[in-house]
């Protein structure tokens, strides 16, 4: 088990101070390069794709938990461990109770994707369950690499993260993406959601190089994208919907992809 560097007792720590801007404000994620995850199961999900904490908060009153003593003694000898009271640890988090643990990761610099990989482009999408779902349906369906523009939210944020579910790690997300140019730089075809003057989605040969666009909840894709599609697409939908919810527009999308994909 991981030597357990300090105890720290006071909720006006300036460490504790510090974790708690960093649970709360993407500026000062981005500032320091994090993300924080909070809780067992994102932890794990980071450590095993390959995943390096920089630092461990953990609840001394979950400290005797069976899974979170596995989880420590299954960290590198060198991993700093800092112990929290639970009434600190919930001055720090997100959550509406203390977790039994959280930690910083780095946030990843993921390489260039190929030219014709398949993608999911993501254009100033603002709600974190929205985000964390599609993110969660592009790593179940296969397509890894996801391009975020600079409008989304922070697609490292806490809430994010827990949508996600442990998506984070299995994908390469690029922030902060100009979608215009990865859209001019893509070798296969361009299809954005569209619900007007568009082609239906069961329509298409998705089996090839694809890359998804998918706008904001209110706005949908900017005009600039659209011109740079191939194809608009639209989702029947012969019930009393006017449009579906962009997460799950997205992945009725990359699903049906999987679908055409099956020998």
């Amino acid at each position: 088990m991981p030597y357990i560097a300090k105890s720290i007792t006071s909720p006006h720590n300036d460490e504790v101070k510090a974790l708690a801007r960093l649970v709360q404000h993407s500026r000062d994620r981005r500032k320091e390069g994090v993300m924080v995850l909070e809780g067992i199961h994102l932890v794990e999900s980071c450590l095993q794709a390959g995943g390096r904490l920089a630092r461990v908060y953990l609840n001394e009153a979950a400290a005797a938990k069976p899974e979170v003593i596995a989880l420590l003694d299954g960290l590198p000898a060198d991993t700093v461990v800092v112990a929290l009271p639970e009434p600190v640890m919930a001055k720090a988090t997100a959550l509406s109770s203390a977790c039994e643990l959280l930690a910083l990761c780095e946030r990843p610099l993921p390489p260039a994707p190929h030219a014709d990989a398949p993608r999911v482009l993501l254009e100033d999408i603002q709600d974190p369950g929205n985000l964390g779902t599609i993110l969660r349906s592009a790593a179940a369906a296969g397509v890894f690499d996801v391009f975020l523009s600079k409008g989304c939210v922070d697609v490292f944020s806490p809430k994010v993260l827990r949508a996600g579910m442990g998506a984070h790690f299995a994908l390469r997300i690029h922030e902060q993406a100009d979608l215009a140019e990865e859209l001019r730089r893509f070798a296969g075809r361009k299809l954005v959601t569209y619900l007007e003057g568009s082609r239906s989605l069961y329509g298409h040969d998705l089996t090839g190089a694809v890359a998804f666009v998918f706008g904001n909840e209110g706005a949908g894709v900017s005009e600039a994208l659209l011109q740079l599609a191939d194809d608009r697409i639209r989702i029947p939908m012969p019930g009393h919907a006017e449009s579906l919810n962009v997460a799950m527009a997205a992945t009725v999308c990359l699903f049906e992809r999987v679908r055409q994909l099956q020998p």
